[in-house]
C-alpha cells in the first residue's frame, strides 16, 4: 500500500490541452458577464411613441371618412339625381385630403387611395387611379407654387382637380364609346354638386389632418 501511494504521489500532474484551457476560459467569461440581448422581442418593436399613435389615428380617421363617403354615395346619393347627375363623394374626399396633406404625403396617399377606390368596386374604370393621382398631385403642386395655404385655396384646388377628373372620365368614356357628347352636362353637374359638398367637408378633413401635427412645410 505504501508503495502504491508513493507511485501516485510521484506521478506528474496531467497536462491540459490548449482546447480545454480555451473552453475553460470561455466558461469563466460567460459566468462573469452576460451582455444585453442584441435582438428585440416582438412586443418591444411594436411600441409606438405618442406622436406615432396620433398619426396612426389620423390616417385611420381619414380612411373612415373615405369609407363613409363610399357608403353614403352608394346607399343614398346614388338614388338621388338632379338633372341627371349626382355627387361623387369618395373622389371629393380623396382629392381634398390630398391637397390638404401636400405633395410629400398627398402624392403617396392619392395613389394608394385611388387604387383602393378601384378595388372597392365603386370606381367606373381602372383608369381612375391614373386620373386621380395625376390631377390630385397636379392641383397640390399648383397650389403650393402659386397660392398661399388657406381654406379657400385648398378647397378651390381640390374642386378644380375634381372637375378635371370628371372631364377626364368623360373623355375616357367618349374614347371607348361608352358615352356621348350629350352627357357632358351631367359630368359637369356632378363636379358642381360634389364641390358644394366639399365646402363643409373641408372642416372635418382639416381637423383630422391636425391630429399628430402638420407634416407639410412651406
Amino acid at each position: 500500500m505504501a508503495e502504491k501511494k508513493k507511485r501516485r504521489a510521484g506521478r506528474a500532474p496531467k497536462q491540459r490541452t490548449l482546447t480545454e484551457l480555451f473552453r475553460r476560459n470561455q466558461r469563466k467569461k460567460r459566468n462573469e458577464f452576460k451582455p444585453d440581448p442584441t435582438t428585440s422581442t416582438w412586443l418591444k418593436t411594436q411600441k409606438l411613441t405618442r406622436l406615432q399613435r396620433l398619426r396612426l389615428v389620423k390616417w385611420l380617421l381619414n380612411a373612415l371618412i373615405i369609407v363613409m363617403s363610399l357608403v353614403i354615395q352608394d346607399v343614398i346619393m346614388s338614388q338621388i339625381r338632379l338633372f341627371g347627375a349626382t355627387t361623387d363623394l369618395a373622389v371629393g374626399a380623396i382629392l381634398l385630403i390630398t391637397v390638404i396633406e401636400g405633395t410629400d404625403v398627398g402624392s403617396l396617399f392619392v395613389l394608394i387611395a385611388s387604387a383602393l377606390y378601384w378595388f372597392s368596386g365603386s370606381a367606373p374604370t381602372p383608369l381612375c387611379i391614373a386620373l386621380l393621382t395625376f390631377f390630385g398631385v397636379g392641383a397640390t403642386m399648383f397650389r403650393q407654387m402659386y397660392w398661399h395655404r388657406s381654406r379657400g385655396t385648398l378647397t378651390l384646388c381640390a374642386c378644380l382637380a375634381l372637375t378635371l377628373y370628371e372631364l377626364g372620365l368623360f373623355g375616357v368614356g367618349l374614347f371607348y364609346g361608352l358615352t356621348y357628347w350629350g352627357r357632358l352636362p351631367s359630368f359637369l353637374l356632378t363636379s358642381v354638386y360634389t364641390s358644394l359638398v366639399m365646402i363643409p367637408m373641408y372642416s372635418l378633413v382639416h381637423k383630422t389632418g391636425l391630429i399628430g401635427g402638420n407634416t407639410w412645410k412651406e
